[in-house]
């Protein structure tokens, strides 16, 4: 049986929301959500408490720092299909199926959020047993470590972020081979066929509202929100 990774994805997610005084409100809550589960080795742990620190110490200036680090530049956006295929036309599909994805689990994705954001890839993964949602991961992992070295070299505290999403999904952080051009990720997005056939399409602009919430599919009359 595999170790509880739930909570530690949902925890993840919430570190790449905008952090406004809302999502600061909940970092004290995050560091016992990780001791509970565990999923986490002590470097990476140490990591994340550093970036959570500078985030309740900057207040709105980590607001700033956020816009400017994942607003302003294709490396590090975290939209997944811009490290694919840009503005491309094919975006408009590639969204549909992956929200069909979504719906399969039964999960709804509120109109006016992007189902390819990385905080809403990581809810919808904390939803699935843990072995799918390692192999959720493991299909786009490829471009977490894209992004990973592109804030490495902004020397951005986020990294340890991308890090420790991929130590959860049990992939590892470099690839051996030498980076490629990034024009190469489409190829490597088409094989094996990531999101569940999404792969050939594209992504939506930067700039959009940011995705946070994943809802639950709700039985008649009732309704909620996936924690």
């Amino acid at each position: 049986m595999t170790e509880p990774i739930t909570f530690t994805l949902r925890a993840l997610a919430h570190l790449l929301r905008y952090p406004d005084a809302a999502m600061r409100a909940h970092l004290a809550d995050i560091p016992a959500v990780l001791d509970a589960e565990g999923a986490l080795g002590r470097v990476r742990r140490a990591e994340l408490d550093a970036l959570m620190d500078r985030l309740l110490a900057e207040g709105l200036d980590a607001e700033a720092t956020y816009v400017d680090l994942f607003d302003r530049g294709r490396g590090t956006a975290l939209h997944l299909f811009e490290h694919v295929h840009g503005d491309s036309r094919d975006r408009g599909p590639a969204m549909v199926d992956l929200v069909r994805t979504y719906e399969q689990a039964g999960l709804l994705l509120d109109p006016t959020e992007l189902p390819d954001h990385l905080t809403v890839l990581l809810e919808y993964a904390s939803t699935q047993p843990a072995r799918e949602a390692r192999a959720f991961i493991g299909e786009f992992a490829h471009i977490l470590r894209s992004i990973g070295a592109a804030l490495q070299r902004r020397e951005s505290d986020y990294t340890a972020v991308m890090a420790a999403v991929l130590e959860v999904a049990g992939q590892p952080l470099r690839d051996d081979a030498p980076p490629a051009a990034e024009e190469s990720l489409d190829a490597s997005w088409e094989e094996p066929a990531a999101f569940d056939g999404c792969s050939t399409q594209g992504q939506a602009s930067p700039g959009m509202p940011q995705p946070v919430h994943l809802i639950r599919r709700p039985p008649p009359a009732t309704g909620g929100h996936v924690r």
